[in-house]
């Protein structure tokens, strides 16, 4: 079976062209949405892709009215490819169900590859010139030396719990205890 899906991002766009094209491939279904490509839940592509059976074809008009992204697209032509259901993308020619469809897959995936290395080595060097810089990286602490200092005081006295220290300083238990624990090892801001 031959599955359509389409998809607009605003409400001033229209999917005629789309689905005309998409039809003319000769999709028996259609799934189509109005939803900006960045929302991770998107429906009617959800059902699509459930509704999809080996043997079958899921047809785009373009790339880009599938996938947020190129990592995002071989992911889901990778998972359609393990499950025995080929893709065709009218607009760029690209269809897995060709051995010169499967190379443009793994070149796909290369490329993410490649992107994924790129960020990660750019995220590296980038945390190396701020510790140089004598920044340090990661999430601000919850509590301050002074909140831990003055905690501590208040644990002090045997009337009061953990938990109360907590909710005074709005924090969760288990941050106080980290934050003690901080404090106890001499780690300050």
């Amino acid at each position: 079976m031959i599955i359509g899906y389409a998809r607009i991002s605003t409400q001033d766009e229209n999917t005629e062209f789309q689905l005309d094209a998409i039809e003319k491939a000769g999709c028996e279904q259609i799934f189509q949405e109005k939803f900006t490509g960045k929302l991770r839940e998107r429906p009617e592509l959800s059902h699509c892709l459930h509704v999809l059976r080996e043997g079958d074809v899921l047809v785009v008009w373009k790339l880009d009215r599938l996938a947020r992204s190129l990592k995002d697209l071989f992911e889901i032509v990778q998972d359609l490819h393990e499950r025995g259901i080929g893709f065709k993308s009218l607009t760029e020619e690209i269809d897995t169900t060709s051995s010169d469809g499967r190379l443009v897959l793994n070149i796909f995936g290369a490329l993410v590859e490649f992107e994924h290395d790129l960020i990660r080595e750019r995220t590296i060097a980038g945390l190396r010139a701020a510790r140089k810089r004598g920044r340090k990286g990661g999430r601000k602490p919850a509590m301050s030396d002074a909140d831990i200092r003055e905690a501590t005081a208040m644990l002090s006295g045997s009337d009061i719990t953990k938990t109360e220290v907590a909710a005074h300083f709005d924090v969760t238990r288990t941050t106080l205890n980290s934050s003690l624990a901080r404090l106890a090892q001499g780690i300050e801001d």
